[in-house]
């Protein structure tokens, strides 16, 4: 797909045709099927603690949207994958240096066309986010998506460090719970709803 037919088919939402331009969700399952994984999410309060090694061990790291990382103590140094929901700015991606960006969000007339053609590119179906959205009551998080598709995922071992549900608000700016269109207490009961439920996934 040219760039023309790529801003036609973002105009018009058409969702089979972008998602040509990545993986698809079985090809995410694959790569992480047995594998370690470390979702790295924004809260404050992980600047605070020690997880940098525990992080950086994992077989699969991901960060999400420009992935602040304030120390290396604190959130480890690689990035393996990056999902984001924001057209996050090449110099960023360049610095984090991620083998695959996934779209989470389906605004899709926010994909930048220098993130829908890199080579590992991925397009998070737009119906597991209404499906998440209408399970949470409202639009769910970047790092709720991303939770999602581990959960659905055969990986061996997850885990979920720096999400405190907006507790410590995130690094990634100074808006408070008020100010984005996320209900966090729903976020948080269905995470510990899942980590009940599947060994696989602890919070750090």
């Amino acid at each position: 797909m040219n760039r023309i037919l790529f801003e036609i088919a973002k105009r018009r939402g058409d969702e089979a045709r972008l998602a040509r331009l990545g993986l698809p969700e079985k090809a995410l399952s694959d790569r992480l099927r047995g594998k370690s994984v470390a979702l790295v999410g924004n809260a404050r309060s992980l600047s605070e603690k020690a997880q940098g090694a525990e992080i950086d061990a994992a077989d699969v790291v991901i960060r999400l949207n420009a992935a602040p990382m304030p120390s290396s103590a604190s959130h480890g140094t690689r990035t393996d994958w990056l999902a984001v929901s924001t057209p996050v700015p090449a110099e960023t991606i360049a610095e984090r240096g991620p083998e695959l960006i996934l779209w989470m969000t389906p605004k899709r007339r926010r994909l930048p066309w220098r993130i829908a053609r890199a080579p590992g590119f991925a397009l998070w179906p737009a119906a597991r986010n209404a499906a998440l959205a209408e399970r949470l009551g409202s639009r769910p998080t970047t790092g709720a998506m991303a939770i999602d598709l581990l959960a659905r995922s055969d990986a061996a071992r997850i885990r979920l460090h720096g999400f405190d549900f907006f507790h410590s608000l995130s690094l990634s700016g100074g808006r408070g719970a008020a100010d984005v269109p996320h209900d966090f207490a729903a976020e948080r009961d269905w995470v510990a709803g899942l980590v009940a439920a599947d060994p696989r996934l602890t919070l750090a």
